[in-house]
């Protein structure tokens, strides 16, 4: 990693730790601008020439949330003396300012930006953007959303547009922020009850999705046809591959599922027709999972286009290790608590 990139990477992190720990809302604006002017310099690879235009997008689209988030403070301290009681004020204000979070988070229907910047990007700055860029817009939503039938239609759409989107794409870029979208809706149906469930939600999704990433990355694999060509002669690696495919599309006995279960319990009692909806569009995504894995399985290629460089034992036992926890995470959860 070059030295400016180590640079903007710590300002990446303390502009998130601004945003979500600051007093006023001039503050985490000031956070949110701080975490955008220092992702956009760690797009730039030379190696791909689709960095600049993926930056130059993310910067307009990022700019265009900021402003609409500012506006909305701007209107709520000219309508209202009490700007720190800010969820009893008009609901077109709060629909307004939890619009411009959910733009800069990629939930549907804003999320057009979302996967057409990731295509652009490789695998590590794809991982930044599904994991810690949606932190502090989460945060902050969580502060100002009421939930009313505006929050309900995101969700709805969100898990909808994830999933149905995904089934016609063969770049694996696009296939993940697909994903990641229908997991939105996953989270925020997690803030109807309390943050501490959105928490669990995202550590979970993180890891899995660092143990899926670190592999891909690892073998430079981005389209669906370098699937078919993965690793034909060290099947153990390629089968944990699809098994962390399973775990992030939510399939139990993995740990991808510990999550959604919760959540299914808890919005069993009140949201019953919302929560049918979310389980039947999670559905068609582990059919997408299940045909990418059905394939790459099944037909048998020689690695004639794609060489890969043989792993060291360490890398190996990382990769293995990880897929393990993610693969039998919901089973070592049951263990340890009926042990305790």
């Amino acid at each position: 990693m070059n030295m400016y990139k180590l640079m903007f990477m710590m300002t990446l992190i303390s502009g998130t730790m601004i945003s979500i720990s600051s007093y006023s809302w001039m503050g985490t604006w000031m956070g949110l601008e701080i975490n955008l002017l220092s992702f956009i310099p760690l797009l730039k690879d030379k190696n791909n020439p689709y960095s600049t235009e993926s930056s130059i997008k993310y910067f307009i689209v990022q700019a265009l949330a900021s402003t609409m988030f500012l506006f909305s403070i701007l209107m709520i301290m000219i309508t209202t003396n009490m700007i720190s009681d800010i969820k009893n004020t008009n609901l077109f204000l709060i629909m307004m300012i939890n619009s411009s979070f959910l733009l800069k988070m990629g939930a549907a229907p804003f999320h057009f930006w979302f996967p057409e910047i990731i295509e652009g990007m490789n695998w590590i700055n794809s991982l930044i953007l599904m994991t810690w860029q949606k932190i502090a817009p989460m945060m902050l939503l969580s502060y100002t959303i009421k939930f009313s039938n505006y929050i309900i239609f995101i969700i709805i759409m969100s898990t909808l547009v994830g999933s149905i989107s995904g089934l016609n794409q063969i770049s694996l870029r696009k296939i993940m922020a697909y994903s990641s979208i229908n997991h939105l809706g996953w989270m925020l149906s997690s803030f109807l009850n309390s943050e501490m469930i959105w928490l669990i939600y995202f550590l979970l999704y993180s890891f899995i999705l660092i143990t899926l990433i670190t592999i891909l990355n690892m073998f430079k694999i981005f389209y669906l046809k370098q699937m078919y060509t993965f690793m034909n002669k060290n099947i153990l690696i390629k089968f944990s591959l699809m098994l962390n495919l399973l775990s992030l599309g939510g399939l139990p006995p993995f740990l991808g599922f510990l999550p959604k279960w919760i959540i299914i319990q808890y919005l069993s009692n009140n949201y019953m027709y919302l929560l049918l909806f979310m389980i039947m569009m999670t559905l068609i995504t582990l059919f997408f999972y299940l045909r990418i894995i059905y394939t790459s399985l099944i037909l048998s290629h020689n690695e004639l286009y794609f060489n890969f460089k043989n792993l060291n034992m360490k890398m190996n036992f990382l990769m293995l290790f990880l897929s393990f926890i993610s693969i039998n995470g919901l089973i070592l959860c049951t263990i340890l608590f009926n042990f305790y």
